[in-house]
């Protein structure tokens, strides 16, 4: 099944857009370029097949096999007992912001098991791991971001201290989604929190940047930014 997988892979790679993904994402350097609805459509293939002997033997020399794992995942029909620990054997091989943030969109199970999956994150929301983190802050913007969960999500971000620019770059993008969202209780955390300059200044950043946020929250949020 491997070597299936993999010729269907090589038929479709692009030269242009390996180009153009090589650019955008410049710390790895396995990327053939294959563009992501054609490696959707793969693995919604795969995961109405054996999918759990794909992922046991796959393998993890291009970009686009670990990219293409991380869907299986979230397209394959299972108990969430018997998900979560392919999710936590998949996580180790994100190294990149990419493969994280397709990798988390995709696990949609998230809706219908909350709890468990909450308790499931913590530990990653802990992690000293650049790309453990992400992935967690990243299920949280994705999922958590609701009246239910706010304050604990605010919490957990507050809480994470790490210098990786990938950590604080999703702490940001989760913090203005959180205002973009749940505005009151954001601003309040805003107000006061723990965040590093970069960080906060950055969630600011991307806030003022949003089409759904209007031209008066703005200014409030240029004129909170820290000197």
């Amino acid at each position: 099944m491997e070597t299936t997988i993999r010729e269907q892979l090589v038929k479709l790679v692009d030269k242009e857009y390996q180009k153009f993904s090589s650019a955008l994402i410049p710390n790895i350097n396995n990327i053939i370029g294959i563009r992501l609805p054609e490696l959707r459509k793969l693995a919604k293939n795969i995961a109405k097949g054996d999918w759990r002997s794909y992922l046991e033997h796959t393998e993890c020399e291009y970009f686009e096999e670990i990219m293409l794992q991380g869907m299986v995942i979230g397209y394959a029909k299972a108990d969430i007992e018997e998900i979560l620990p392919y999710v936590a054997a998949f996580v180790p091989r994100i190294d990149n912001w990419s493969v994280c943030d397709s990798f988390c969109i995709g696990l949609k199970f998230t809706k219908s098991n909350m709890k468990q999956v909450w308790e499931f994150l913590q530990p990653y929301l802990s992690s000293d791991k650049e790309y453990e983190i992400r992935f967690g802050v990243v299920m949280l913007l994705n999922f958590y971001i609701e009246e239910e969960y706010i304050e604990q999500v605010l919490l957990r971000l507050d809480n994470i201290e790490h210098e990786g620019y990938y950590v604080k770059m999703a702490v940001a993008w989760a913090i203005s989604i959180c205002y973009i969202k749940l505005p009151e209780s954001t601003i309040i955390y805003l107000a006061s929190n723990s965040l590093d300059d970069f960080t906060y200044n950055k969630a600011l950043q991307k806030i003022t940047e949003s089409f759904r946020v209007d031209q008066d929250a703005k200014q409030i949020m240029r004129s909170m930014k820290r000197k």
